[in-house]
């Protein structure tokens, strides 16, 4: 790992999505994986990567939580958002691609390119003796968990932690550009979240299934990759209030660098990344903090290459190493150095050393 510059702890990167979905080689160097992706013609992020396995190591990425990203209906995300690389037919097909997921982590894992944390000693050990990158698993979305029975098979996987669902309506919530309030079997699955010590991750989910949610579980939560809703609306962002929810629960909130949920009225396809900066995730992490009183409760969930590419990032945000900028930025803000560190690598490791399970079983 790259010793001059500050340790980072990111809450989101779809690492395996982009290797299966996408065909991506991440033990390529980034210039050569952009060179490569430039080849596909079937999105405007192609050939703008900002993400390899490389480019991770020189950012001094030490611990990512690593999604399983799959969705299935019947009814999931609205026209407008179905993808062929995300959405399938039934359960049991998305089942299948978030194994596919995880067979890559543990491909990773057994060529020593990655390390799979399922437990606190797991994440002490690997933080004092990072030689590679270490792994925490999380479902964004649980399509592909058919039954209980089933959420104990991922968890004995290594599954740590899940977000109920991702955009539209899932087998178990009501997600982003969705209404609705948690189904049936999104309670129950919740309550056995719980009894497993699954952490729950409250991303994407609607205004209504977000307050469910907060209503009947009790264990572990964080917001992984989030922004505010007073500086950019729309529900996919965080409103005060719901910030105050999850500051009253010891939560930390992970700062998300998708053009779109940083500059107000951004249009996918149309808006020129020019008109915003790095300042502005500066700004939502200016607004946390002045809701918290302090800086232990925000960090990174950057979610870069998350279906996106460097076309819909802010301006300086041109490779995932670039977000050691965000130092001097915070710098010219006021924040101290306790204050960066905090930020950049402190929240994140003091929540998951407390929230996961102590000890292998």
């Amino acid at each position: 790992m790259t010793e001059s510059s500050i340790p980072l702890f990111d809450a989101h990167l779809d690492l395996a999505w982009n290797a299966l979905s996408f065909n991506r080689d991440l033990t390529l160097s980034l210039n050569d994986l952009c060179d490569v992706d430039a080849r596909y013609g079937d999105g405007p992020f192609r050939g703008r990567c900002a993400i390899s396995l490389q480019e991770l190591t020189t950012a001094n990425l030490r611990v990512c939580v690593a999604t399983l990203l799959a969705r299935s209906g019947p009814i999931n995300a609205p026209p407008n958002v179905l993808r062929r690389e995300l959405d399938y037919a039934h359960p049991s097909i998305a089942h299948a691609h978030a194994h596919g997921q995880l067979a890559y982590y543990r491909w990773l894992e057994r060529s020593k390119q990655a390390r799979v944390i399922q437990t606190a000693s797991d994440l002490k050990n690997h933080w004092d003796h990072p030689e590679t990158l270490g792994l925490i698993i999380s479902f964004e979305g649980c399509d592909p968990i058919l039954d209980i029975e089933d959420l104990h098979r991922w968890y004995d996987l290594g599954v740590r932690a899940a977000g109920l669902t991702h955009y539209g309506r899932g087998q178990y919530a009501a997600g982003t550009d969705a209404e609705g309030g948690l189904t049936r079997r999104g309670r129950n699955l919740l309550r056995e979240f719980e009894s497993l010590g699954i952490i729950l991750d409250v991303t994407h989910l609607s205004d209504e299934s977000m307050s469910d949610a907060m209503e009947c579980y009790h264990g572990p939560l964080l917001a992984s990759h989030h922004n505010c809703r007073a500086l950019v609306p729309g529900q996919r962002q965080l409103s005060d209030q719901q910030i105050r929810d999850l500051l009253d629960r010891d939560a930390v909130i992970g700062i998300a660098f998708d053009a779109w949920m940083l500059h107000p009225g951004w249009v996918r396809g149309e808006t020129d990344r020019s008109v915003v900066n790095l300042n502005a995730a500066i700004d939502h992490i200016d607004h946390i903090c002045d809701l918290a009183g302090d800086t232990k409760h925000i960090a990174i969930g950057s979610d870069l290459d998350g279906g996106f590419g460097t076309n819909q990032t802010p301006t300086g945000l041109d490779r995932y190493s670039n977000l050691q900028l965000i130092a001097d930025l915070l710098s010219v803000r006021g924040y101290s150095p306790a204050d960066v560190n905090n930020i950049f690598y402190h929240n994140w490791l003091d929540f998951f050393r407390r929230s996961l399970p102590q000890n292998h079983d």
